[in-house]
């Protein structure tokens, strides 16, 4: 087989105003020019597994097919990013101080809205467990979705290496909650039963009809929106202060800001904002 060259294959501007455009319209991301590095590097895979020679012959080849299959692939390869357990820590501390007291229902819902391979919905759960000791007497649930299904399938698998996504998980959070399937390096650990059970693991585009009800006590949407423009934003504000029970919680990432975006929430700290 010979392997093709496309190292200095470069994306013109036709090419990369198509993806972006065919991207914006599917799931609202907001490929600006400063994103073209990025595309051409994500999508270079495709070419060189498909033997495509141009960027150009690749959106031809998406649209030619019918199964859907590829448009998939390439939503996948420019939507994912890599998380850990326990990232931006702040958010678990004000969950476990300020927010999880103060909730007194026996039922009790939160969504993962955006929730890559799983760790932010399984550090939850994990939060949910250890502040709430009567949680087996308690209706709660942790809905967790993401636009890319082979990042649902990995958080189904719930296999993480811990030289990557659990270097920010405490020793006796690690023994308690995980079991070592891997001793060899680098060792692997999946989530145990009690934190999976809590959580409920779907594919869901943003931009498309919701068909949970809520209403939800918090919802973390964190890193996510940077990716969209200033409109699609205020439309997801909309639509999370709807599924948010009164006093509900929205945690956005630290990186992101809804001072530009209008709304209604009030701010609380940085990245947290209550209905």
């Amino acid at each position: 087989m010979v392997v093709m060259d496309l190292s200095s294959l470069e994306i013109s501007d036709i090419a990369f105003e198509k993806i972006s455009k065919l991207m914006h319209r599917l799931c609202g991301l907001n490929l600006h020019d400063g994103k073209r590095e990025m595309v051409r590097a994500r999508l270079m895979k495709r070419l060189r597994a498909l033997e495509i020679k141009s960027f150009e012959q690749y959106m031809k080849y998406v649209e030619q097919d019918r199964s859907n299959l590829e448009l998939s692939i390439m939503v996948d390869m420019l939507t994912t990013n890599k998380t850990n357990f326990f990232r931006e820590p702040q958010h678990f501390d004000f969950l476990r101080q300020k927010v999880l007291p103060n909730i007194k229902n026996h039922r009790m819902r939160f969504w993962s809205a955006g929730c890559s391979s799983g760790e932010e919905p399984y550090s939850i759960a994990i939060v949910l467990r250890e502040e709430l000791p009567d949680i087996g007497l308690r209706d709660v649930r942790i809905l967790a979705t993401d636009i890319s299904g082979r990042m649902i399938e990995k958080a189904r698998e719930a296999v993480y290496e811990q030289r990557d996504a659990l270097q920010e998980i405490p020793p006796h959070l690690l023994q308690k909650y995980f079991i070592c399937i891997r001793t060899r390096s680098p060792c692997a650990y999946r989530v145990k039963d009690s934190i999976r059970s809590l959580v409920r693991l779907a594919r869901l585009n943003l931009m498309d009809r919701w068909s949970m009800r809520g209403p939800f006590d918090v919802i973390f949407c964190r890193n996510v929106m940077i990716y969209f423009d200033k409109p699609t934003q205020k439309q997801l504000l909309i639509r999370f202060r709807k599924l948010l029970k009164p006093c509900g919680y929205l945690f956005v990432g630290h990186s992101e800001s809804l001072v530009a975006s209008p709304h209604k929430f009030h701010y609380v700290q940085p990245a947290v904002y209550v209905k």
